[in-house]
């Protein structure tokens, strides 16, 4: 009898069934993380063509300095100590802000999409405030909350219950209604009805609001941490204009743009593993 490896019998062994998944989820990575890569070729080339026209004196150091320069700059501030501390305060500002805001517009937008009482009762209000600008609302929250952490913060909620209130009653309202007659002949509750039928089917437009409600956050926070603050990464932009340190605003705004992008990311993560049972996101899961 020929010597034949043990490896090579077990995969003979295997069903055909088996084999072609393997082989199904090894395409299903490379196509994943080719176009992970792919994502990434315009900013990489954008840098590129940046650092260019830096070098080449296209762009002087006063209005946008080279990339180089901004890596530089942030390393400085890393070192003397000042601007992990201020990412770190903004980053609790906003957790803070959106903890607050997210579940003030989640409990709304759940009792107008439940209740039509309710949706008489407070749809229009919230609309209303809705429509009111940051800008608008800054004077007023410096007069009842002065020039600390609660005004911050509280911008930040106000910024980040709308889309999330918005988005959740959509998705309760979007929910089957024969599923609903449905649990309710089979004798459930209210509470068993938001839980098991209603809360499922609305999940991927509370998620959808939840993204943009992270991007209001930062949007929020700019604002309250550019006119009022003495820490944060906002004010460090503000301090960095009045000496014209264009290479720290610049830096500013790339750490935006990247807790930006991690936090929507983390959104979408969370968004496949709760919407894994969903047929138009399953495909979109990470193998």
């Amino acid at each position: 009898m020929p010597n034949v490896s043990m490896d090579v019998l077990v995969a003979r062994s295997e069903p055909v069934s088996v084999r072609r998944g393997v082989t199904a989820r090894s395409r299903s990575q490379f196509v994943w993380g080719r176009t992970q890569l792919l994502s990434w070729l315009v900013p990489a080339l954008l840098v590129v063509g940046w650092e260019l026209l830096a070098r080449l004196g296209e762009i002087p150091p006063y209005i946008l300095p080279a990339p180089t320069k901004v890596v530089a700059t942030g390393i400085a501030l890393i070192q003397d100590g000042t601007l992990l501390p201020d990412i770190g305060i903004s980053l609790l500002r906003a957790a803070a802000g959106f903890a607050i805001g997210g579940f003030i517009g989640f409990a709304l937008g759940t009792a107008v999409g439940f209740s039509r009482l309710a949706g008489v009762l407070l749809d229009r209000t919230i609309l209303m405030l809705r429509a009111i600008p940051f800008l608008a609302v800054l004077p007023l929250v410096i007069v009842w909350l002065g020039i600390g952490e609660g005004a911050k913060i509280f911008l930040v909620a106000f910024g980040v219950v709308f889309p999330i209130y918005m988005n959740t009653v959509l998705g309760m309202r979007q929910v089957d209604p024969k599923l609903l007659e449905l649990g309710r002949v089979t004798g459930l509750s209210n509470w068993q009805l938001i839980r098991r039928i209603i809360l499922p089917g609305a999940m991927p437009s509370i998620l959808n609001g939840i993204r943009y409600a992270l991007a209001t956050a930062w949007l929020a926070l700019v604002v309250a941490e550019t006119i009022a603050a003495s820490s944060g990464i906002g004010f460090l932009a503000m301090d960095a204009r009045e000496f014209l340190r264009t290479d720290v605003i610049v830096l500013v705004i790339i750490i935006y743009a990247g807790i930006g992008v991690v936090a929507d990311s983390l959104a979408r993560q969370l968004e496949r593993r709760l919407l894994a049972w969903h047929p138009n996101y399953a495909t979109e899961a990470r193998p």
